[in-house]
C-alpha cells in the first residue's frame, strides 16, 4: 500500500471490525524525515464542534489500515 497524501482525500473511511462508517480522510501524519506516511486523521463524531477543535478526531495509525480502495479505506480499530 502506498501513495501520495493528497490520494487519500474524499475516501470514506470503514471500519472491518463493526461495519461502522468513521467519515471521510481529513487529514495525513507523516515521518518528515522519510516521508512516510503514519498515519490518516477522520473528523471525530461531532462534526460541528470538529470545526472548532480537533480533539474528537480519530487518529488511526498506519498499521491499521487493512485495504486502500478507489472511494474507500477499510481499518482495523
Amino acid at each position: 500500500m502506498g501513495g501520495k497524501g493528497l490520494d487519500f482525500k474524499h475516501k470514506e473511511v470503514i471500519n472491518i471490525t463493526d461495519g461502522k462508517r468513521l467519515g471521510y480522510v481529513q487529514d495525513v501524519t507523516a515521518d518528515l524525515e522519510s516521508g512516510i506516511i503514519t498515519s490518516i486523521i477522520v473528523p471525530g463524531s461531532n462534526k460541528i464542534l470538529s470545526v472548532f477543535s480537533s480533539s474528537n478526531d480519530i487518529v488511526i495509525p498506519w498499521n491499521n489500515i487493512k485495504c486502500i480502495g478507489d472511494d474507500i479505506i477499510l481499518v482495523e480499530i
